[in-house]
């Protein structure tokens, strides 16, 4: 059995989304700052009408904070029963990975990469980190937005 994904940059860091979890790639546009929320989400957009949260996948994996630029892409998926938008460096292809060519996370303790990562693929001699998108929006702020 084989599964795609969207392919996407952060640096040097290549990482994949299952191409299902993804509804549009769009252009950077600012996001509008809210109080008292985690770190790690930017603000909100407007999406044609619905307010669209913002993720700074950078910040939440742990690699620093996005000086997000005109070059910068917002990748629109849904996460659960809600539409999220992830800030990513670039987009690159979508990519066919089969079954048994996705390996697991090397057991290295409760780290944040075992927290947010399904596993690993290789493609074209590059590492693919593939996310988990369930487990990057905290239980409480996802119960509080539906």
């Amino acid at each position: 059995m084989s599964r795609q994904l969207i392919t996407f940059q952060l640096g040097d860091q290549y990482l994949g989304v299952d191409i299902m979890a993804i509804r549009e790639i769009r252009a950077w546009s600012p996001a509008t700052p809210l109080p008292n929320v985690p770190s790690h989400v930017r603000g909100v957009v407007n999406l044609r009408g619905v307010v669209l949260p913002v993720l700074d996948l950078r910040h939440r994996l742990g690699w620093g904070m996005t000086d997000p630029t005109a070059r910068h892409v917002i990748i629109v998926v849904r996460i659960g029963e809600q539409l999220q938008g992830i800030i990513v460096d670039a987009v690159n292809d979508i990519v066919t990975v089969q079954t048994e060519d996705m390996q697991p996370l090397p057991d290295m303790g409760d780290t944040a990469a075992q927290q947010f990562l399904d596993g690993l693929a290789t493609i074209d001699q590059r590492l693919i980190l593939v996310l988990a998108l369930e487990r990057l929006v905290e239980r409480a702020a996802m119960a509080d937005a539906a």
